[in-house]
């Protein structure tokens, strides 16, 4: 593997997690890695609060959207070569078989829009699920990529997926 990496987030829903992931890709990616995401059963819609908390941090939000993940299988569309869910529910489902084999991952990151409470509450519920998710994402981004074999990769991926995180939402 070498030079430009596609990476798709993929959650049930695609309204909060995997956008929130997409945003944080493309504009840490640098253009190195480009960042996407799509959910099994999409609402259509993206919360608010996802939005909000990619503002607050300075993070663009033009062109993001809820789609499903079949636009990913089709002929035409971007290949993956990583594709990371980040929802026990979507991680348990059948994915489809993407094209280019793309090396596979589960990050659980709690859904904030499961949050209750004030609109505090629920806020403050997006901002760890951007910052847990953040934090996930520098450590895939400073992967030496080209040096790690497929099963290194995986192995790195899975890692991340498990490793401590900071449980504030400052």
């Amino acid at each position: 593997m070498q030079g430009h990496y596609n990476v798709l987030f993929v959650c049930t829903g695609n309204s909060a997690r995997s956008i929130l992931a997409e945003a944080t890709v493309h504009h840490f990616g640098r253009g190195r890695f480009r960042g996407y995401s799509a959910g099994s059963q999409p609402k259509g819609f993206i919360y608010p609060q996802a939005l909000d908390v990619l503002k607050a941090v300075d993070l663009p939000i033009d062109g993001l959207r809820s789609k499903s993940w079949a636009e990913f299988t089709t002929p035409g569309a971007p290949v993956m070569d990583f594709v990371i869910t980040v929802c026990d529910q979507v991680a348990d489902e059948v994915c489809p078989a993407w094209p280019g084999a793309p090396i596979t991952a589960h990050w659980d990151i709690p859904d904030p829009a499961k949050a209750q409470g004030d609109e505090a509450t629920v806020y403050k519920a997006f901002v760890l699920a951007r910052n847990l998710l953040q934090q996930r994402i520098s450590l895939l981004l400073n992967l030496n990529v080209t040096t790690l074999d497929r099963l290194a990769l995986s192995s790195r991926l899975d890692a991340i997926g498990k490793a401590p995180s900071d449980d504030t939402a400052g």
